[in-house]
């Protein structure tokens, strides 16, 4: 989907961004705020669960597929980028006003979002439900000089909605998490910015067929108490193919947790479902700079998939700049994580002050429980420039997702400036690439490990290429820097692809070092 070149500068306007907070409001203030527009609550037996979602979708999977579309009408027909900016959720009508700990809001439809979500709060454990309301909007006169049209809605709804908390500095409430479009959720840790976004579920990405792409149908945002320090969603996503129950304990902080359930019920046989997708942005850096002008060394949201094996292996798979498109996979069983990482976090690796790529999170998996046998998959997109996600990561089963059957899945997502370090291994620092300055056709790789875990002799190492040729390889220590530079160069001969492979062992061949990974492509 085409939707950075928005999405990045929405987070930045007034909007998004950040608010004072305010002491926390009486009962009687609360109750006229946004529950004017909420369906009155229903006596309830039982509070609002999980399983009351995935009933939803097991009712939802026995029936087709039809996909929710409204006109955009009255004043969110045809807008522009600007004046969709220029529409914000009214404080005052903040449907988690009774709590100081957190905020939310509502998102408008318009522009590229069209697909009405339903949203409701669940208040004591009774779902109620947000109806569309544009008076519950605020229109900049800048963009709206003539006013806005607050009666007419169609049949439109909310987009999706942000939360907020305090995050950075005292007072001042933070947004942190935003769901928005598809099934693409995005969140920020202490002293981040958004980068990188999460979804739902992955379907036929990459496939030849086109992919497909889920939808968040209803959201059921619980509201917090005010001594808890998360918040409890609960989600329902619909596509062709599948229905799922999701459940999201996100807890903001210096580590934003968002602790995963989902429930999968399948229309049709799924053979390529991706769990726990990633979606990023690279367009170069160091290692992979093919044909690019530009004045910054990288700009990317991500440089690498970390991933921590079953069997204990640590992996670290450059990402790379291709012409065509790329499938990578990993075949594992029962991971203990992956992710696509932002290594490389010191203004001067992007010289960029705008994007600030420095500050873009990582983005952890951490499976809960055994996910059996699978692989981590890949996939790299050509891009031109920074304005297109082209970086997908997720697990796919290897087992067949059977129709008429529930399959669930938990998982730890966490962003942060990096993933948790629980792998005593030299960790790989920075890579460079370039063509040879000795012959033409052959390439330089320059790789530097982390110094920390050498005091004494040198590792040895190994290098090897699935096509091609590997030559003039050597380790040598930089002090100053504290790295250990492996540099080789790689002869592709007739190979238009290949895989390349380096790794720091010690004279028993056992690894000192994450094994890195690339792709080379003519």
């Amino acid at each position: 989907m085409k939707r950075r070149e928005f999405l990045n500068a929405a987070a930045a306007a007034a909007a998004g961004g950040a608010f004072v907070a305010t002491p926390i409001r009486a009962k009687a203030q609360a109750e006229s705020t946004a529950s004017d527009t909420m369906h009155p609550p229903q006596p309830a037996a039982m509070a609002f669960s999980f399983e009351d979602v995935a009933r939803l979708a097991t009712e939802r999977a026995a029936k087709v597929y039809k996909q929710p579309v409204a006109d955009q009408v009255g004043s969110f027909a045809d807008l522009n980028y600007d004046q969709y900016r220029a529409i914000r959720f009214r404080r005052d009508k903040d449907p988690l006003s009774r709590t100081s700990r957190f905020s939310m809001d509502l998102l408008p439809p318009g522009m590229i979002f069209y697909e009405p979500v339903n949203i409701n709060i669940v208040r004591d454990g009774v779902p109620i439900k947000i109806d569309f309301d544009p008076k519950l909007l605020e229109f900049d006169p800048s963009q709206f000089p003539d006013g806005a049209d607050l009666e007419t809605k169609g049949d439109m709804g909310w987009s999706g909605f942000r939360l907020r908390t305090i995050l950075n500095r005292p007072g001042v409430m933070d947004e942190f998490l935003v769901f928005q479009g598809a099934s693409y959720f995005r969140a920020v840790a202490r002293g981040t910015l958004y980068g990188l976004s999460a979804r739902g579920l992955a379907i036929k990405t990459g496939s030849p067929d086109g992919e497909e792409f889920p939808l968040f149908t209803d959201f059921w945002v619980h509201e917090p108490d005010e001594t808890s320090e998360s918040v409890r969603i609960h989600a329902l996503l619909d596509s062709k193919s599948l229905t799922a129950a999701f459940q999201f304990d996100v807890n903001p902080g210096a580590v934003t947790m968002v602790r995963t359930r989902v429930a999968i019920f399948p229309r049709v046989d799924l053979q390529h479902t991706g769990i726990a997708p990633l979606t990023s942005m690279f367009w170069f850096s160091p290692a992979s700079r093919r044909n690019v002008d530009d004045y910054r060394p990288a700009v990317h949201d991500s440089d690498g998939l970390q991933m921590h094996t079953g069997a204990g292996q640590a992996l670290w798979r450059s990402l790379s700049s291709h012409k065509t498109l790329q499938i990578s996979s990993f075949i594992d069983k029962n991971p203990r994580g992956f992710g696509l990482i932002q290594r490389n976090r010191q203004f001067t690796d992007y010289q960029d002050a705008e994007a600030m790529y420095h500050q873009r999170p990582s983005a952890w998996i951490q499976p809960e429980g055994e996910w059996g046998e699978g692989e981590v998959r890949l996939i790299e997109i050509p891009v031109e420039n920074e304005f297109n996600d082209n970086i997908v990561s997720y697990w796919v089963p290897k087992e067949v997702l059977k129709k008429d059957q529930r399959h669930e899945f938990r998982y730890r997502l966490s962003f942060a400036p990096l993933p948790p370090n629980d792998v005593p291994l030299a960790k790989v620092r920075q890579v460079r690439s370039g063509r040879s300055i000795n012959v033409e056709t052959t390439r330089s790789f320059i790789i530097d490990f982390d110094r920390s875990l050498f005091t004494d002799e040198l590792p040895q190492f190994q290098v090897s290429a699935s096509a091609g040729r590997i030559v003039h390889s050597y380790i040598k220590p930089l002090v100053a820097q504290n790295v250990l530079r492996l540099a080789f160069e790689f002869e592709p001969g007739a190979a238009t692809l290949a895989d390349l492979q380096a790794l720091l062992v010690d004279k028993d061949g056992v690894a000192l070092s994450e094994t890195w990974l690339s792709r080379w492509s003519a």
